[in-house]
């Protein structure tokens, strides 16, 4: 039987949707496929300890990918936006690199580099071509006529969501850069 779960996760959130799709396998759900922006297909399992990792890849991997991650013993589930879904026994892991997808902390350091220039830069882009412009017409009084209050408010909501997801994005993965920088 299958569930769906809507559950939200920012790009920032990877370690946390690793540790919720693994809380989700010990209840007996293991994951089967994502759809966008925020469900998850679930198939009702015997419920057992599953670690699940991502992995970022803004461009489609080489076959020497796919054999090396299938090679350390992982599965592929899903693809959601440009992130890889894995998963892997805890059983079949004997030590602490072999519940990572990539041990070397150089790699961990790219990902989060391709994160930020490929998810969070679009952000920025949207937020000072569309956002901005906007929210200034706004508050110079060009925006007249019975729409202006509504495009106020999306706006301004725009706006506080755009500055919060930029601002907790950014320091998030720039705390995990600079962990794995160290």
């Amino acid at each position: 039987m299958r569930k769906t779960l809507l559950h939200f996760f920012t790009i920032a959130d990877f370690k946390e949707e690793e540790i919720w799709l693994r809380e989700q396998h010990k209840k007996g759900l293991k994951l089967v496929k994502m759809i966008i922006p925020c469900f998850y297909i679930f198939e009702e399992c015997e419920p057992e300890d599953v670690i699940y990792r991502l992995d970022y890849q803004n461009i489609k991997p080489g076959d020497d990918y796919w054999k090396m991650l299938e090679d350390f013993g992982w599965e592929y589930i899903a693809h959601c936006l440009n992130w890889n879904y894995f998963r892997k026994k805890e059983a079949d892991i004997s030590n602490e690199e072999e519940g990572e997808l990539f041990s070397d902390n150089a790699s961990k350091v790219e990902m989060i580099r391709s994160v930020l220039t490929t998810r969070l830069i679009p952000l920025l882009i949207i937020f000072f071509c569309c956002i901005i412009p906007n929210i200034s017409r706004i508050l110079s009084g060009e925006m007249v006529g019975p729409w202006a209050r509504a495009f106020t408010i999306i706006y301004s909501f725009l706006f506080v969501l755009y500055i919060y997801l930029i601002a907790y994005c950014g320091n998030k993965l720039r705390k995990l850069k600079d962990k794995y920088s160290n």
